[in-house]
């Protein structure tokens, strides 16, 4: 492991290990279980994948704080050297999805593979500020209702739209929020999303500030987001776009150069 994965897995107190065991992947699937609470049927990752992506040479890896898993993380070898990181899971607030992800970068950097893919969705303010500021990582292609429509306590039936996330290994962790003075292609007013005629080499796009609250107690609002957000930036990545960062209150930064 990196110096990095050692440091990031001690500052959260916890050991972060791969998983072999029917045992533990069955403790997987329980804290997957616990985090998502998916409809019946619908598990993030169903048992019999975790015993195929660890059997065939995939990422399946838990963190420990003690005795009690309170983290995991699960990926399968794609082309181009590549892992895809399919569901990563933690407790909120320990910092012990940020050490699992060093760890993953580690375990593929000791692998031989140079990049890490993911998805997540673009709605979600926290995720998407941990994936480009925290690690560094930037989106490639938004993807339109990527998994269908979700059934799980998170998602609230929402569209999965999704951003498709590349992180290049060689590059060290991390990257920057800016400040910018650039126009935004789509605001926030009063919790509802505005989108704007404005245009530029970069523009900035905004995220809602608690869409998981919002699907629940408005939504008829989560949707107005969800179809904004597929205009303001899927819209623009569809054209060639790309995102560059993330400011600290939550607007991509999109070049259109």
């Amino acid at each position: 492991m990196t110096d990095l994965a050692v440091a990031a897995a001690e500052r959260s107190g916890v050991v972060i290990r791969e998983l072999r065991e029917f045992a533990e992947f069955e403790r997987v699937y329980r804290l997957f279980d616990d985090i998502w609470h998916p409809e019946p049927g619908n598990a993030p990752v169903p048992m019999e994948l975790l015993v195929a992506f660890s059997h065939t040479g995939g990422y399946v890896a838990g963190a420990f704080e003690g005795e009690a898993l309170v983290g995991a993380s699960v990926g399968f070898l794609a082309a181009d050297r590549t892992l895809h990181s399919h569901v990563t899971g933690a407790v909120l607030g320990r910092g012990v999805g940020y050490a699992l992800k060093l760890h993953q970068r580690a375990w593929c950097l000791e692998h031989g593979l140079g990049r890490i893919t993911w998805t997540f969705d673009p709605l979600v303010r926290r995720n998407a500020h941990f994936n480009l500021v925290k690690l560094g990582a930037r989106p490639e292609a938004y993807l339109e209702s990527f998994y269908g429509v979700m059934g799980d306590a998170i998602n609230e039936g929402d569209e999965s739209d999704r951003l498709l996330t590349v992180w290049r290994l060689a590059e060290p962790p991390g990257g920057e929020a800016r400040e910018p003075a650039w126009p935004c292609a789509l605001e926030v007013v009063g919790e509802r999303p505005v989108v704007t005629a404005v245009s530029g080499p970069v523009v900035l796009v905004a995220t809602p500030r608690d869409i998981e609250t919002l699907r629940r107690e408005d939504p008829g609002a989560a949707r107005e987001w969800r179809l904004a957000m597929r205009e303001a930036l899927g819209g623009r990545l569809s054209r060639g776009a790309h995102v560059t960062g993330m400011t600290s209150d939550g607007k991509y930064i999109v070049n259109h150069r």
